[in-house]
C-alpha cells in the first residue's frame, strides 16, 4: 500500500471521529483524485431509508467537479474499521468510476483492490 492510500485511510478515520458521533451519521467515506485531491462524506440514517457514504462522497466530488476518482476507502466505529462497500455501493462506483480501487481489509494491514476484484457480496446491508 502507499503513503497517498495510507494518508487516505487517515482522512476518512479523521471525519469519522468527528462527524461520525450519532445514530444519523455512523459510516465515513474518502476519495482521492488521480491528482491527489481528497474528497470525504459521511453516511444519513433517516426514516425513509440511509444514504452510505460512498454515495455522499461521490456527490461531494461532482459539486466540487473533482473529476475521476482514483480511490475509496469506507471507515466505520469512528474510525477504528474499515468497511468493504455494500452492493448497491458498488453498482455505483463500477457505473461512475469503473477504475476505480478500493481500500480493504483490517486496520492493520490494509490493502488496496480494483473495485472488480472485490469478492461478490452476499447481501451486504446498506449502511
Amino acid at each position: 500500500m502507499r503513503d497517498t492510500d495510507r494518508a487516505l485511510v487517515q482522512a476518512a478515520g479523521a471525519v469519522a471521529r468527528l462527524r461520525c458521533r450519532g445514530a444519523r451519521h455512523t459510516v465515513a467515506a474518502a476519495a482521492r483524485t488521480p491528482e491527489g485531491r481528497v474528497l470525504t462524506g459521511v453516511n444519513v440514517h433517516h426514516a425513509e431509508g440511509d444514504t452510505c457514504a460512498e454515495v455522499v462522497t461521490i456527490g461531494t466530488a461532482a459539486t466540487q467537479a473533482a473529476g475521476e476518482l482514483e480511490t475509496i476507502v469506507v471507515v466505520g466505529e469512528r474510525g477504528r474499521e474499515i468497511l468493504t462497500p455494500c452492493h448497491r455501493c458498488r453498482r455505483l462506483l463500477l457505473d461512475h468510476f469503473p477504475a476505480i480501487r478500493v481500500i480493504v481489509g483490517p486496520m492493520d494491514e490494509p490493502h488496496v483492490l480494483p473495485l472488480a476484484d472485490l469478492p461478490t457480496p452476499s447481501a451486504t446491508p446498506q449502511r
